[in-house]
């Protein structure tokens, strides 16, 4: 798994990083790996997870400029691996979150960021849908009307606003902190008993897998749909070329 690493530590605690610098941008391969490798320590010693990623930021979406409907299938179906998965995930949110990023921060139980981070659901400045889920995870984290505002929008926030609706949990004064704020807050879920804290989070998160899926399958028909629009056409071009998207509505 060249484009992603595992570290795991004597602390019980193993660091799965991100190595498609300097965006990260990713495709069902990527998505598969970080699977392979949650799975994979979650048979063996590890106790809790720091999911971060090399380069300027976590994660800035996928490439919307290709992909097929099976393709689309294929990645959903990778990333309910990640729910399913049993072991916490504290996500370190370097540099920014951004569409299908923010969906992959999301899968995590916690995020770490700084006030340099910045977060954006922003499909519909694409003339596009919401995809990763960010129908349930986005609601449950920040609460229903600001996730609505978010995802209508498509704006842009920063950490110390993610910080204040409870869109990531911890906040550091600098990114250079992040990962080891992120390793810290995994130590501390290390350090609880960990046939406890599985327990514990499989109750929390009972039904979380269900909910995905079935948000996900809507999500891929609504997306297939605005694929073929004219307004997603403006959108990535317009992204693409630095401008603001203008809308037909067509």
């Amino acid at each position: 798994m060249s484009d992603v690493t595992v570290e795991l530590g004597d602390d019980h605690v193993a660091v799965v990083e991100i190595h498609r610098p300097p965006n990260n941008f990713f495709d069902v391969a990527l998505i598969s790996n970080i699977a392979d490798a949650y799975e994979e320590l979650q048979a063996g010693r590890c106790r809790a997870i720091v999911l971060c990623a090399e380069g300027r930021h976590f994660c800035a979406g996928a490439d919307l400029t290709s992909g097929t409907e099976r393709t689309v299938g294929e990645l959903y179906g990778q990333a309910l691996r990640l729910f399913e998965a049993e072991l916490p995930v504290v996500a370190a949110v370097g540099g920014s979150a951004i569409g299908g990023g923010l969906g992959l921060a999301l899968a995590a139980d916690f995020r770490v960021a700084s006030p340099e981070s910045r977060f954006s659901a922003n499909f519909a400045r694409l003339g596009f849908h919401h995809g990763f889920a960010l129908t349930v995870t986005l609601p449950d984290a920040v609460g229903q009307q600001a996730a609505a505002s978010l995802l209508y929008t498509g704006r842009r926030i920063g950490g110390e606003e993610a910080h204040s609706i409870g869109l990531c949990d911890r906040l550091v004064a600098t990114t250079e902190a992040i990962v080891s704020e992120a390793k810290a807050m995994a130590n501390e879920l290390a350090a609880a008993a960990p046939l406890s804290v599985r327990a514990i989070r499989a109750t929390m998160r009972r039904g979380l897998a269900d909910r995905v899926r079935q948000a996900t399958d809507h999500e891929r028909s609504e997306q297939e749909r605005l694929r073929r629009t004219k307004d997603f056409a403006e959108g990535v071009a317009a992204s693409s070329q630095r401008r603001e998207p203008d809308f037909t509505g067509s």
